[in-house]
């Protein structure tokens, strides 16, 4: 299945049986109403957003693998550092689509994606799928990413006062110091 046609598309990829389709962000509705609408992706099943802060900075040391997979038990890189493919942005938000038939035995999937930096808002796409209300809302909450035109756009998991984005990886790791029982 091509999804060249697919308005402000950018590029497609298959890895493990997944197809991903990246998008211009500024088109990101038009695409989900064509998929909807013409490829007959009726369903939103999540939105997922990633933090890639410093991705495109560093090496990093990876282990060896194959078609079988890899040997978690051996520790170390043999020394083989790599640089990973670079990123386009720093926030990329994946929606998971799904084709959703009565009878059918398979359901087709796909991926659409969007890149985003910090402070730049991407199109909501509530109008498309209306279930994208509350993982719009979780993304917002959790990763500080804005959705555009979102009908009411605020904290859904954590408390209204909170101070920051807590899955964004610049997000202060510290916690608070426990009292144990018998602990003076």
């Amino acid at each position: 299945m091509t999804f060249a046609d697919v308005p402000g598309f950018a590029s497609a990829s298959e890895e493990r049986g997944e197809t991903t389709v990246v998008v211009e962000t500024a088109r990101l509705r038009e695409a989900a109403e064509y998929l909807r609408d013409e490829r007959g992706f009726n369903f939103l099943a999540d939105i997922a957003a990633a933090d890639y802060l410093g991705w495109n900075e560093r090496t990093v040391a990876g282990y060896w693998g194959h078609r079988e997979g890899r040997d978690i038990n051996r520790p170390g890189s043999w020394g083989l550092a790599k640089k990973p493919e670079p990123k386009a942005k720093r926030f990329s938000v994946s929606y998971h689509l799904v084709t959703v038939v009565s009878g059918a035995r398979a359901a087709a999937r796909v991926r659409l994606q969007v890149w985003c930096d910090d402070g730049e808002p991407v199109p909501s796409v509530v109008s498309v799928w209306p279930t994208a209300d509350w993982h719009e809302r979780e993304a917002y909450d959790l990763m500080g990413i804005e959705f555009e035109g979102h009908p009411s756009l605020k904290r859904i998991l954590m408390d209204d006062d909170w101070e920051g984005h807590p899955l964004r990886k610049d997000y202060p790791i510290g916690g608070e110091p426990v009292r144990f029982s018998g602990a003076e």
